[in-house]
């Protein structure tokens, strides 16, 4: 049988334990909770379902005031440099995490052997097929933000966004990638921005506008303004 391509865990996170960083990829997908993620200062934050690809070398630092659980993989494999930071396929990658962390802790399981390399096709996207044109119902991105931006305080879902424009939560990932060139996650993050900087130039502190818009500390709120400053 040949050597599992890297080592998978199932870790529970709480309170930082200080920036550090390897030299191999590391790779999280979170189960439950939430994670706020620092990678070579920029932050993060990862729901269910949602993960990160950390490159070899890069320092990095984790915290979860809720406590959160994540199945990590170290690997040495190269194909992680061609990955996206978050997975292509989010619903599969989940229930993939979910059967492997289960798998884990049973003996004689293969998951150590085989679930490196499932991971790792679960992240990567599928080479697109060529089928018959049909009609789509147009996603109205515009009504779909306010309707976001109204609900930013609560977690919001891949499957809540999905629902509201009747897709699966997988059809809803590949249009949300195909006509704005970002992950589900990546929208979500761009629309708590967009509503915190308005918040902001209305006069909102921020400590609410922390609160309003779903960030996780205010100091986490005022880390996004500035990256986003600093790209402007």
């Amino acid at each position: 049988m040949n050597m599992p391509q890297g080592s998978l865990s199932l870790r529970h996170y709480g309170a930082s334990h200080g920036s550090h960083a390897h030299e191999h990829f590391q790779v999280l997908l979170s189960l439950n909770g939430v994670l706020e993620l620092e990678v070579q200062g920029h932050g993060h934050r990862i729901a269910a379902g949602q993960g990160c690809v950390i490159p070899p070398g890069e320092h990095h630092d984790f915290e979860s005031r809720g406590g959160a659980r994540c199945l990590v993989l170290d690997t040495t494999q190269s194909g992680w440099a061609r990955c996206a930071y978050d997975p292509a396929h989010t619903a599969q990658a989940l229930a993939l995490g979910h059967y492997l962390a289960h798998a884990l802790q049973q003996r004689g399981s293969l998951a150590q052997h085989y679930g490196p390399a499932l991971l790792l096709e679960a992240w990567q996207s599928l080479p697109e097929v060529s089928t018959p044109a049909r009609y789509q119902r147009p996603i109205q991105w515009e009504q779909l933000s306010t309707w976001t931006q109204q609900r930013l305080h609560e977690p919001l879902s891949v499957a809540q966004l999905a629902a509201q424009v009747f897709l699966s939560p997988t059809q809803f990932a590949a249009r949300c990638r195909r006509e704005t060139g970002m992950s589900v996650m990546q929208w979500l993050r761009r629309q708590r921005l967009a509503l915190a900087v308005q918040l902001r130039q209305r006069g909102m502190n921020v400590a609410d506008t922390a609160l309003h818009c779903g960030y996780q500390s205010p100091s986490a709120l005022t880390a996004a303004l500035r990256r986003q400053s600093g790209q402007n």
